[in-house]
């Protein structure tokens, strides 16, 4: 079974940039690790999906996705806190 990932204009030329500029080296291949296995699910206040993973001890990546059919599009990701999100479902 396979799943396209595509991801956002805000993704690759918005978030990832300034992410790196902040010194956090996201990856697409972390993006779609984190989607196809993530450590925590959950959804957005607007009921979009989440999928977290960790990035060190302190921090996590959110990645907020939507799906239709067989593609996953990627809207936006950050890095948060722990403790912030991942209380929600453990995968």
């Amino acid at each position: 079974y396979f799943v396209k990932i595509v991801f956002s204009w805000h993704v690759l030329n918005e978030k990832i940039p300034l992410l790196k500029s902040l010194n956090w080296y996201i990856t697409k291949a972390k993006i779609r690790q984190t989607i196809k296995k993530p450590k925590w699910i959950g959804t957005t206040e607007e009921g979009q999906p989440t999928a977290m993973s960790l990035v060190n001890k302190n921090y996590i990546l959110r990645v907020v996705y939507k799906k239709k059919d067989d593609i996953i599009s990627v809207i936006t990701i950050h890095i948060a806190k722990r403790g912030r999100y991942e209380s929600t479902k453990e995968n």
